[in-house]
């Protein structure tokens, strides 16, 4: 599946879309996710670029807002509710390279400004933030 897919998600299970509208997906990443959310049975709820956290660009230093991917409550494996705030990047997104060009050091540092941001509004809300990669998405079991 192409990570450049975009369109717009129809959810088979409407009652767990919480989002105002339909959900818009921007990679073929996003799309598996929503499919993932609507027919997990341990996902209770999920909204789609639902949250608008304030962060200040590294770059530019202005303040400036980040919209994070999907907000997602979902019962873990000792059946207790779980909200999550869930971004989706590519790994090479995620981390610095020795060999990465200066462009994407900026597109890092940006995300990392953006994550530390999320990650104490997750907090003060009672919240967990987590960065969800290709390897995550399409994990097949054994080691890593």
């Amino acid at each position: 599946m192409s990570k450049f897919a975009q369109g717009e998600f129809v959810p088979q299970n409407p009652d767990k879309y919480v989002g105002l509208g339909r959900p818009r997906y921007r990679s073929g990443w996003e799309l598996s996710f929503m499919n993932f959310c609507d027919n997990n049975k341990n996902i209770i709820k999920w909204a789609s670029e639902s949250i608008r956290i304030p962060y200040q660009n590294p770059v530019t230093g202005k303040q400036t807002i980040y919209v994070p991917d999907f907000l997602v409550q979902y019962l873990n494996k000792k059946n207790q509710i779980c909200t999550e705030v869930v971004e989706i990047k590519p790994k090479k997104q995620s981390i610095i390279e020795s060999k990465a060009s200066n462009r994407e050091r900026l597109t890092v540092a940006i995300n990392y400004a953006k994550w530390d941001a999320a990650t104490k509004w997750c907090r003060r809300q009672g919240l967990t933030f987590r960065v969800v990669t290709e390897e995550d998405i399409f994990y097949q079991g054994g080691r890593r």
